[in-house]
């Protein structure tokens, strides 16, 4: 009996482990694979990866496209970095393209999300694969699935080459202006980008706010010193700050 119990026992918190996977791992959905996404001005990029940045606001956060040649992979596990461990990328709009041009939605694609990351397995390693997912609000960072030349283009008004506010890595990049949109590249990439980014019209806001600030501060600080030599100039005049000298050798009054 104590063992038919432990058994069911057993079966139970089994069912409940693998019910807590499948939830915590439930999957993308169809809907959301199959999501629309334009990719056309990514696809006619030079680069072997184009990323394009799109800012977010106090609500939600950026988004970003990605377009990947994939020049003999037929798999890719897409995921992120955190402090503790790696989680699975959530992506949407997949679209994958033979070379001939032939179109694939996402649910046409074999995609598995696990614990720790999201596989794509795509029909033909020589193909095009693009996805869309969330980026941070002024961060941006991704790993590098597949090696090569990499190229980003962050939100429209924004910039990276202010040192206060901006930063990009790793290093070994170039930087443009196309169309009035910062755009980064490497020729050959194979670790993590990591970008912070800021509105440019935020710059001189921020200047003239300290501008303003210490202007504030000077005529405070000459206030203050105004008033102390006012005071010092009514205590003259009423002679509080005159010192008596006593001529006398002797001692205290009384004793000579």
């Amino acid at each position: 009996m104590n063992r038919r119990l432990a058994l069911a026992a057993l079966a139970v918190a089994l069912l409940a482990t693998l019910a807590g996977c499948s939830a915590f791992s439930g999957g993308i959905s169809d809907e959301q694979l199959d999501q629309d996404g334009n990719y056309s001005e990514l696809r006619d990029s030079d680069a072997d990866v184009a990323i394009e940045l799109e800012d977010g606001n106090l609500i939600s956060d950026g988004e970003f496209q990605a377009v990947y040649d994939l020049n003999g992979s037929e798999e890719l596990s897409l995921y992120r970095s955190t402090l503790f461990r790696e989680e699975p990328l959530e992506i949407n709009s997949v679209r994958y393209w033979y070379p001939n041009g032939t179109e694939l939605t996402g649910s046409e694609l074999e995609v598995e999300q696990g614990r720790s990351e999201t596989t794509v397995q795509v029909p033909d390693e020589n193909g095009t694969l693009a996805f869309a997912g969330d980026a941070g609000r002024k961060t941006f960072r991704l790993p590098a699935y597949v090696e090569g030349s990499y190229e980003v283009t962050v939100p429209e008004g924004h910039r990276t080459s202010n040192f206060l506010f901006g930063d990009v890595a790793p290093n070994g990049y170039e930087r443009e202006v196309v169309d009035g949109r910062e755009r980064l590249s490497w020729d050959d990439l194979d670790s993590t980008i990591s970008l912070r980014y800021y509105l440019a019209r935020d710059v001189p806001l921020f200047l003239g706010l300290i501008g303003v600030v210490v202007l504030l501060g000077g005529v405070g600080i000459g206030y203050y010193y105004w008033q102390v030599k006012q005071l010092e100039r009514e205590r003259e005049e009423f002679g509080l700050d005159i010192d008596t000298d006593d001529d006398s050798d002797g001692g205290p009054p009384g004793l000579l």
